[in-house]
């Protein structure tokens, strides 16, 4: 029988430490670990028939004692992203992930890479000017993104967002659809709008997007226009022709940043049309100031049903 003994700083920072939710965290943990934990005043014994179990058990904990005295919390909706994490990757460790935090609004949570995958796509976006995030829904690239434009933009990094999909449902000839342009592009831009009311305060999104500093606005609304000093995400990609690729590509001006995100296997374009996302990680490869990112269905961070529900479709004829 193995023991280990962590001995925190004050009793209180147990149950902190098990983001308010000692009970089902500990139960998560022993479970992964093969091992037994208790907890009393402010030391936690962990406790193991296997030494590897024990010591694993041990530096995760550990591990998560650090970023707790750091002055940052796990969650406990994030607890077992984390833990899964570090599971998946060994050679991921849970201060791995914190070292690329990403701030954005000062009421809103600080957001954390949950895979090794995130961890290198935030990596990315820091170092390169164009970066590609391609894979299945639920693997973070769009609100990963936003996150990032978020945290520059309120850093003055940039002086704008610019926020952008194809309309392909409509072939982008929203001319023949009722109501105003707001009113026929808001349904194709929907996702974009949730992810940034749910990083900003509900009043400053609304702000910035009335003042035109946050600007969404549908693919074909690039065409022609120079972007400098901009933060720019083009969702959806898959459902870009190459053309269109190539038109936002060279919209970019100086001091901006593009980053790129779709599903290749979603494509919605007609007949045999070869996606433009597809094409560009194809004949833009050699460029080193250029980063792809491949998520997979191991990246999906939503519920663990969404996981299972990809890896069907990826496996079924």
């Amino acid at each position: 029988m193995t023991e280990k003994e962590i001995v925190l700083d004050e009793p209180r920072a147990v149950n902190a430490l098990f983001a308010g939710d000692y009970v089902n965290n500990k139960k998560f943990v022993e479970e992964h670990f093969s091992v037994e934990i208790s907890a009393k005043n402010s030391r936690i014994k962990i406790t193991s028939k296997n030494k590897d179990s024990a010591c694993k058990a041990y530096t995760f904990i550990s591990e998560l004692v650090q970023i707790y005295e750091s002055g940052y919390t796990i969650y406990h909706k994030d607890f077992e992203l984390v833990l899964a994490a570090v599971n998946k990757h060994s050679s991921c460790s849970v201060k791995d992930l914190y070292s690329e935090i990403i701030k954005v609004s000062p009421n809103k949570n600080t957001i954390v890479p949950r895979t090794i995958t995130q961890y290198n796509y935030i990596r990315a976006m820091k170092k390169k000017d164009v970066v590609f995030g391609a894979g299945p829904a639920g693997t973070g690239k769009t609100y990963l993104a936003m996150a990032m434009a978020i945290s520059y933009f309120l850093g003055h990094n940039f002086d704008r967002i610019i926020l952008t999909r194809p309309a392909i449902e409509a072939g982008e000839n929203l001319g023949f659809l009722p109501g105003t342009l707001e009113e026929k592009i808001k349904p194709y831009l929907r996702p974009l709008y949730d992810a940034l009311y749910e990083m900003l305060d509900f009043n400053e999104a609304n702000r910035l997007i009335e003042d035109n500093v946050i600007e969404l606005a549908p693919l074909a609304f690039m065409r022609g226009r120079t972007l400098n000093k901009s933060f720019i995400i083009l969702d959806e990609a898959q459902n870009t022709t190459p053309e269109q690729m190539m038109m936002l590509l060279t919209r970019i001006g100086f001091e901006s940043k593009c980053i790129i995100t779709g599903d290749p296997t979603q494509t919605d374009l007609p007949g045999n049309r070869i996606s433009g996302l597809v094409h560009a990680m194809k004949v833009l490869k050699q460029i080193n100031e250029i980063a792809f990112l491949n998520f997979t269905s191991k990246d999906v961070v939503r519920n663990p049903l969404v996981e299972k529900i990809v890896n069907a479709y990826e496996n079924g004829e």
